[in-house]
């Protein structure tokens, strides 16, 4: 400020008719504030300020700027879908997805040296490089580069910017205050400005680090986040409240979220300048979950994500014919049907109640508007329609990240939360190509690449205790402390890497900067961040499993260090100086008194056991725990939709296939293995078509189905030679026993040559596991438990093994009316011990713990002698 007031009094020149250039537009109110502080004036004495300015903000208020269509805007919406078109009209329409956001990176790239051509000589400029530009690009393999090169300099070329009334502005004094780096719409503005251009440096040229620096080598991502976060908090907790607020450098923005969000949790007010992309935050996948469910081939669990997110769908009023209640009941029918497609006609879905079908019906009243492809106008129209009607539209506009993503999607504009203007087709209308029709693909991707494109940036609270800023914008700012997170090889490069696809000497002949000016930059910042009063380093020394080298700017100021305590030990005469002491672990230890973890034991005698299947009994005698939780609490887990096929899939799919053929074979009464055969077969087609199964997902096991027909048919000749006869499959049976209902589904009944009755059950496990159900007796309750369904004592019960090596075997169980009397006494007496307050400890082990649900409710894992 003392250089600026001595230049302005040099050259007679009032502050107000001053217009200063700062690096970049949060210095501003920074330099005002130094402007103020060095008149030294008394109280409400009157300052005359420069206009300090950013080349945008100068430009903003020149006015005026209106964008012809197809210009490069710096808007993702706009330019998102004129890179499209620009494509389209180049007979590139087939590699469109591919190109797109290749050509926008690149021509937004070039925006800064486009806009820095005066708007009569751009034209020529363009034509001027053109050769220059795509000269070794002759080879069709390199057709594409071309393209987008050829595209994006003619875009920028032909594109009126918002800064060209900049080349009229008639300062009286241009003051350039130089950053780390000179942009080139400055350069250019000096040059035509000539005298009426001064510059002042307010480069850092101290050498070395001039504060108090700590070392961190944190072991990982976790380490180091909690590293810096207290870091932060240490500085806060010795500064007052009304200091200057901590610089925390944006280096990893992954591992800056994390801290801020451990900051957040402590109250700590935070200033975000770095935002992140609008495609990362929540009220974004809210967005676009709706056009992941709007497609035609959508899977139930993606339409199930939009519904959970959709509050017209979880009201507890008569909206869509829904309820909170209604969508979970959904879920569960459609997990207990195996339905992973959506069913887009509900009224042929297997397993659906009514009130799931007419939520069914609903959502795809709303998804089938978005379903045809249109033009963008429409498909933003239909857009704006359905999100009302969804009711995601009042949740968004009621989040700042929401909002954020309406004003990206051009779908609303707002103005202190507040609608300003609502979706409008006549604004969009004279830009031609948002009259460009999209298929719906089409639309989910400029959606997802204009909000790709978008950064969020959370409203600033009024006194931020802490800063977010990345590296270079350290210059010039006022800050107590800075924390450096993430100084890595990876994060903190000694030589970045040139962002984009141009070749080094396209980067010349452009005039981006090439790396050697990146490296200066790195270096620059990097000696800036040293001459903080405070500043904390903190890097980590691993990364999934490899190791992580800190940043060689880390490694040489280390190197400085123990230069500097080695001579300062030799001048105290105390011999050879140790290696660099890094800074101790900030965060402070908590004692924690510790809490032993052991066997649960819980009663179950308020929760009344009324039905019983042979699955939950059986879970009763592996781990009476297990029971009650599963079976008392009913705090079974939901299946995964979207799972591989697995042997269970194979069980269920077989189960479904024996049941059709089965029926069939009884209403043909066929006895002709070919006529079998195709009734199998067509069984089998039906039981995929039941399941929901592709072809190509249960490839593994149609391999294995002949082998597997073959052994079942020969096994069915033999039990039908034998006398015996099918009657039904999949029979369900109640039975009252004492003061509970016996259930149970079972596989099949047949009848033996001597009319005794035979209860069966498929098994396709291995033969050597079904011989040990039947050698285990009483241990086995399964095939008792059905004989239980049946007030009879002339019965008999086997397993079938349907194998996928061996054939189909039967293993009978012998003397099942007597296992079937103990398994009764044995029922009723566990029922009585719950019923009068039984402890049900947690009691499985092996197998029965290996694949248990309620293992984590147990914690067996943690249980303590």
């Amino acid at each position: 400020m003392g250089n600026l007031r001595d230049e302005l009094s040099r050259r007679q020149v009032h502050p107000s008719q001053a217009i200063v250039l700062v690096p970049f537009a949060q210095l501003i109110q920074e330099a005002k504030q130094a402007w103020v502080a060095s008149e030294n004036l008394p109280a409400n004495g009157a300052v005359f300020v420069p206009r300090f300015e950013s080349t945008l903000n100068w430009a903003r208020g020149l006015g005026g700027y209106t964008p012809k269509d197809g210009d490069l805007c710096l808007d993702a919406a706009f330019d998102a879908i004129t890179a499209r078109s620009l494509l389209q009209r180049a007979g590139l329409s087939e590699h469109i997805a591919m190109l797109a956001p290749k050509l926008l990176e690149a021509a937004w790239s070039l925006a800064g040296v486009a806009a820095a051509v005066a708007p009569e000589r751009r034209i020529a400029w363009g034509a001027e490089l053109a050769q220059t530009l795509l000269a070794g690009l002759s080879e069709p393999a390199l057709s594409f580069e071309a393209a987008i090169g050829r595209l994006a300099l003619a875009w920028c070329s032909t594109s009126a910017f918002a800064t060209d009334h900049l080349f009229q502005a008639e300062p009286k004094l241009l003051v350039v205050i130089d950053g780390f780096q000179s942009e080139p719409l400055v350069e250019a503005l000096a040059l035509k400005l000539g005298s009426r251009c001064t510059r002042i440096t307010l480069h850092h040229t101290g050498n070395g680090h001039e504060g108090v620096v700590n070392l961190h080598a944190a072991t990982d991502f976790e380490d180091e986040a909690e590293r810096a976060s207290a870091c932060v908090i240490e500085h806060l907790s010795r500064l007052p409240r009304s200091a200057r607020p901590i610089g925390l450098v944006a280096l990893d923005r992954e591992l800056v979220r994390r801290v801020r969000a451990i900051l957040s949790g402590r109250g700590v007010e935070i200033r975000d300048e770095t935002g992140w992309k609008l495609s990362t935050t929540r009220a974004c996948a809210n967005l676009t979950a709706l056009l992941r469910a709007s497609r035609r081939n959508a899977s139930t669990d993606d339409v199930l994500d939009w519904l959970k997110n959709a509050p017209a769908f979880l009201s507890h009023k008569v909206t869509l014919g829904s309820s909170p209640a209604v969508v979970d009941q959904l879920e569960r029918e459609l997990r207990k049907a195996g339905l992973r497609d959506w069913p887009t006609q509900p009224e042929h879905a297997v397993g659906l109640g009514e009130p799931s079908r007419q939520c069914v019906f609903a959502a795809n009243l709303l998804l089938r508007r978005l379903a045809e492809g249109r033009t963008l106008i429409q498909w933003l129209g239909d857009l704006h329609g359905v999100l009302r009607d969804s009711g995601q539209w009042t949740a968004l506009a009621a989040d700042g990240a929401g909002r954020a993503v309406l004003e990206a999607l051009k779908l609303a504009t707002f103005h202190d939360a507040e609608v300003v203007d609502t979706f409008n087709a006549a604004d969009l209308d004279a830009r031609s190509s948002y009259g460009m029709r999209l298929a719906a693909a089409e639309f989910a991707a400029w959606a997802g690449q204009t909000l790709e494109a978008s950064n969020y940036s959370p409203p600033h609270p009024p006194g931020a205790q802490v800063v977010i800023l990345p590296l270079a914008q350290l210059l010039g700012r006022s800050l107590d402390a800075v924390v450096l997170a993430g100084c890595d090889e990876t994060h903190l490069p000694a030589s970045p890497e040139p962002p984009g696809a141009w070749t080094p000497l396209q980067r010349v002949a452009l005039g981006l900067p090439t790396r050697a000016a990146l490296a200066a930059v790195a270096k620059k910042s990097w000696d800036c961040a040293l001459s903080s009063p405070r500043l904390d380093i903190l890097w980590r020394t691993g990364e999934s499993g490899e190791r992580n080298m800190p940043s060689e700017f880390v490694q040489a100021l280390a190197h400085q260090l123990k230069l500097r305590q080695q001579e300062s030990t030799a001048q105290a005469g105390q011999g050879e100086a140790p290696l660099p002491v890094f800074a101790e672990d900030p965060r402070v230890v908590v004692a924690l008194q510790a809490n032993a973890s052991h066997m649960p034991s819980p009663s179950g005698q308020a929760l009344v056991v009324q039905r019983l299947s042979a699955s939950a009994y059986s879970d009763l005698r592996r781990c009476p725990y297990r029971f009650f939780a599963l079976r008392q609490l009913q705090l079974s887990e939901e299946d995964e939709l979207e799972a591989e096929v697995d042997k269970r899939d194979f069980g269920n799919w077989l189960h479904r296939v024996l049941f059709h053929f089965q029926n069939a074979l009884k209403e043909e009464g066929t006895a002709d293995r070919a006529a079998q055969v195709h009734l199998i077969n067509r069984a089998a087609q039906q039981a995929t078509a039941d399941l929901g199964l592709s072809a190509a997902e249960f490839l593994p096991f149609s391999a294995a189905w002949p082998r597997v027909r073959a052994g079942y048919l020969d096994w069915l000749d033999d039990h039908v030679e034998t006398g015996h006869r099918f009657e039904q499959a999949e029979v369900w049976k109640e039975m009252r026993l004492g003061p509970v209902t016996l259930v149970g589904k079972l596989d099949r009944l047949d009848r033996q040559k001597d009319g005794k009755l035979l209860v069966m059950d498929y098994k396709t496990e291995s033969r050597t596991l079904t011989g040990e159900r039947i050698k285990a007796g009483n241990e086995d309750t399964q095939l008792a438990f059905y004989t239980a369904l049946f007030d009879v004592d002339d019965i008999a019960a086997a397993y079938v093994n349907v194998g996928e090596k061996d054939h189909t075997k039967v293993f009978a169980q012998p003397d099942i009316v007597a296992l079937r009397s103990q398994l009764a006494e044995g029922i009723l007496e566990d029922l009585q011990g719950i019923a009068a307050g039984k402890a049900m400890p947690a009691l499985g082990e092996g197998f029965a713990c290996d694949y248990c649900a309620a293992r984590g409710l147990c914690r067996k894992d943690f249980w303590s002698a």
